[in-house]
């Protein structure tokens, strides 16, 4: 690392939070738009804040790429020896308790490639304010616990920009002279600047109208580009479903006149919440059956909601400091979570969730940048938007739904809303409502927030014939992650059932229960060591562990194969009975890399075949979760089980046995791709959906037997395909053959001028295991419809290359990492948030056999070493060197 000097970026602490000098009650901002400079004039209703300890204490206003025109204080023009400006911040000093502060200033959005703040994609002007994002448009407490209410008025050439949005309600429009035009936006609830939000440009909308559950009519609209206008009418539907289901669920109903969504290609999110004006990535708002997979359709409906649910769990109720952010997007990853569920098949949402989690998010808890879902300290914000903080802490709020009853959770969501309704808040304070409103001790719970990595939870059974009695013993640890070597206990919830030779659940009674219950049972493990003892057991039964995965833990628990064939055949749990099936899997699988990595035959176990002939011909099944039990683990999974990590041992693990299955199920998995045929109409419905994710994973595995002749059936499917789902999946089984040269150039020539289906063209391409990918990527960075300050474009080839495709990554002859290193460096001068997403590839170098650790170190420290790295990329990296 290079040595620290007064320019290394500084950690901010959780410990040093304190309340803001000021308060603002009001905003009145006025935007003049213009393709060279935008000018914005502020006008700050503040008043001391009686909780900051120093009552003389100067006012600091954020301020980030600003050009300051005039200030007034008062009305006053304020004197310069009043004020200190520098690349951060405007100090006035020797403030009044109550004052007006009028500021303008001109900020330059075409230019702003870093995509926060203001800024110009085509000719339209968006906005992104979170985190701090708002510090880029005018000086401001840009901190999430100084909540005010503001009014916009925005002025634009109504030629250019005929369409002119921000948050609230609009109270008021008209014309300048011939050419210009305003608007006026009132959003009557108090919010964060991070929720501020402004479009202009030339948009069309698609309208609808919701009646809430009081009566009130609420305006839906959903801006888009003309040319995008056929592709929303999935996104409005899902806007009602979210809105309905909050109603019902939890009681909530919309609070403005008008709900508006903008869609918006130029986007480093997938969407942001901004109170009345959502604003997305077109990713998640346009479909349609030929351009969208059924994963788009689902994420859009998904995304969709999550962002309506901020409205309650975000912007009614904030969050006091970033520290607290899992406080509203793990809330709120739940709760989309749960719509998912209630939309689709909840056993198949649970276990998509579950993947994700064990993927990624598991393998950034064992990485240099392990945190706890609430943060100690932090460099850069923006490198916090983890699948810690959503997922691990969507999983954090699951727990207390599992401890309290569906019921007893509502009960605390109630009680936190009629607290802390219109407050910037804590994790704390939800945890709280939840305590009180059940009365239930939940303080050892609190570590949650506060202890980085994933718990071990080691089980052993002993089962006594003669008492009939089964006792589970339970162990519990946590391994060491940066800055936290040891670790209390956490209070862990483990829903178990009891599985009897019959394949039917066994009756739970413990000695002290008064009767015995069937099914599932919590058991609450606090200690690091704990016994309990079901009474009444007529059998030996096989342990059903972690039902509906009930806490983010990993689970060790000898299983014999005969028993995981057990479970996998009868368990009542989804859950449990695709974790069986993935843990054969992952133990044969971890057999062939194995041999791989030596040199050996590699050969699939004849039971574990046996056990996937029986999940493929078992019609019983939800066509669904037999697809999730037949899809492999990711590469990246795997990696993450190795202590040294071999990519092309893990390369060729996995394509043995998904060849070696091919083979051996050829016939079954035939039948079934023709029985789970259908020639109907494209339907986004959950039958449908399950039926095509079926067949589609038969192609897969199909499209691996060239030799004899079936990847016909991919090249068929793609030439007939009447929905993108159907081809897509056939051109992925194409991509790895010379045969699919073809089909891609005829995509690419038929979707030239569709953005998101290059995507699709790009990850495709980006996956392939074919040799060389490192070279193919670097020269589609060259194609037309790629582009470098897109961050879509990145993620869809760079990102898929560097982040999920192992062994076309990790080359041994390092090019693999110049290339990364290289990229980063661009883009850290374009969007360095983007570029430090990227930055994570490097996340698992130190667990690289030794050649590619010492390749990866060196792109690491190359780098660490580059003048003026930004901050976003700096954090990254210098974590990884630590």
């Amino acid at each position: 690392m290079a040595k620290l000097d007064a320019n290394t970026p500084q950690a901010i602490q959780l410990h040093d939070y304190t309340p803001p000098v000021f308060m603002i009650d009001k905003v009145d901002l006025t935007f003049d738009l213009d393709e060279t400079q935008t000018r914005v004039t502020s006008r700050l209703v503040l008043h001391r804040n009686p909780e900051h300890a120093d009552p003389r204490a100067a006012l600091c206003l954020h301020g980030r790429e600003l050009t300051l025109e005039s200030i007034k204080l008062d009305g006053e023009t304020l004197a310069a020896d009043r004020y200190k400006l520098d690349d951060e911040s405007l100090t006035i000093t020797a403030m009044p308790d109550n004052a007006i502060l009028e500021i303008v200033t001109l900020i330059h959005p075409e230019t702003n490639t870093s995509l926060n703040g203001l800024y110009r994609s085509g000719a339209n002007f968006y906005s992104q304010c979170e985190a701090e994002g708002f510090r880029k448009i005018t000086y401001y407490l840009d901190r999430p616990d100084v909540m005010a209410r503001f009014t916009t008025t925005i002025v634009a050439d109504k030629q250019k920009w005929p369409i002119l949005l921000s948050n609230g309600n609009k109270v008021g429009e008209g014309q300048l002279d011939k050419n210009r035009h305003w608007v006026k936006w009132v959003d009557p609830f108090k919010k964060p600047a991070y929720l501020f939000a402004l479009v202009a440009g030339k948009l069309v909308k698609l309208s609808d109208k919701y009646r809430t559950m009081s009566g009130r009519e609420v305006i839906l609209e959903i801006f888009v580009e003309p040319a995008d206008l056929d592709k929303c009418d999935h996104a409005m539907t899902s806007v009602k479903k979210a809105m309905a289901w909050d109603e019902q669920r939890y009681g909530l109903e919309y609070d403005l006149d008008t709900y508006m969504i903008v869609a918006v290609s130029d986007f480093n999110m997938g969407a942001m919440e901004n109170k009345g004006l959502n604003i997305f990535n077109t990713k998640y708002v346009l479909a349609r059956p030929d351009t969208a997979t059924d994963m788009d359709f689902d994420g859009i409906e998904s995304v969709i909601a999550h962002e309506y649910f901020h409205n309650w769990t975000g912007n009614r109720v904030t969050c006091r400091d970033w520290f607290q952010l899992s406080l509203k997007e793990g809330l709120t990853v739940f709760r989309d979570q749960e719509f998912s569920a209630d939309m689709g098949s909840a056993d198949v949402c649970r276990i998509d969730a579950v993947r994700v989690l064990r993927t990624h998010q598991f393998a950034e808890d064992a990485g240099p940048m392990a945190h706890p879902i609430r943060p100690e300290s932090y460099i850069e914000i923006n490198n916090f938007y983890t699948v810690t903080v959503y997922e691990k802490g969507a999983e954090v709020v699951r727990m207390y739904q599992t401890l309290l009853s569906r019921d007893g959770f509502r009960k605390g969501m109630d009680l936190y809303f009629k607290r802390h309704d219109g407050q910037a808040v804590t994790c704390d304070d939800f945890r709280a409502a939840m305590a009180d409103a059940n009365e239930y001790d939940l303080d050892q719970f609190s570590r949650w927030y506060s202890q980085a990595g994933t718990p071990e939870l080691t089980v052993r059974g002993r089962y006594d014939a003669t008492a009939q009695t089964y006792t589970l013993d339970i162990a519990q640890r946590c391994p060491a992650t940066p800055g936290q070597p040891e670790k209390l206990p956490f209070h862990i919830p483990l829903a178990l059932g009891l599985v009897g030779g019959d394949g039917q659940d066994l009756p739970l009674q413990l000695a002290q229960d008064a009767a015995a219950t069937t099914g599932t049972r919590v058991l609450s493990i606090k200690a690091v060591n704990e016994s309990f003892t079901f009474i009444n057991v007529k059998e030996e039964p096989v342990p059903s562990l972690l039902r509906n995965f009930s806490a983010p833990v990993k689970l060790d628990f000898p299983y014999s194969r005969s028993q995981l064939v057990h479970l996998l055949a009868h368990d009542s749990d989804a859950f449990c009975r695709w974790e069986a099936g993935q843990t054969l899997m992952v133990q044969d699988l971890q057999v062939l890399i194995d041999a791989a990595h030596a040199g050996e035959s590699l050969v699939l176990n004849d039971d574990f075949v046996a056990a996937m002939r029986l999940v493929l011909t078992n019609e019983t099944l939800d066509p669904a979760l037999v697809a999730l039990m037949l899809t492999l683990p990711a590469e990246t999974y795997l990696a993450d089980q190795q202590s040294e990590i071999d990519p092309n041992a893990i390369r060729a693990g996995r394509d043995a046995m998904k060849l070696g299955l091919a083979r051996a199920l050829r016939n079954e998995l035939r039948t079934c791709f023709t029985r789970m045929q259908d020639d109907s109409p494209y339907q986004f419905e959950a039958a449908a959906v399950a039926r095509r994710s079926l067949k589609n994973v038969c192609l897969s595995y199909l499209a691996e037997l060239d030799e004899l002749g079936l990847i016909e059936l991919a090249k068929q499917q793609y030439a007939t395909a009447n929905n993108m789902t159907d081809a897509q999946a056939a051109l992925a089984g194409l991509v790895n053959w010379q045969e699919g040269n073809v089909a891609l150039d005829a995509f690419a020539q038929k979707w030239a001028d569709d953005a998101l289906v290059m995507d699709k063209w790009f990850t495709l391409q980006a996956l392939s295991h074919r040799l060389g990918t490192v070279t193919h990527v670097k020269a589609l960075m060259q194609h037309p419809a790629f582009s470098i300050t897109n961050p879509n474009k990145v993620r869809a080839l760079i990102g898929a290359l560097l982040h999920n495709n192992l062994a076309g990554f990790h080359t041994a002859d390092g090019s693999g990492y110049i290339f990364a290193a290289d990229t980063i460096l661009a883009l850290d001068k374009l969007n360095p948030q983007v570029a430090a997403r990227l930055a994570g590839c490097f996340n698992r170098w130190k667990k690289l056999e030794p050649k590619r650790r010492a390749a990866m170190k060196n792109a690491l420290e190359r780098l660490a070493a580059h003048a003026d790295l930004s901050r976003d990329v700096y954090e990254i990296v210098s974590k990884n060197l630590q």
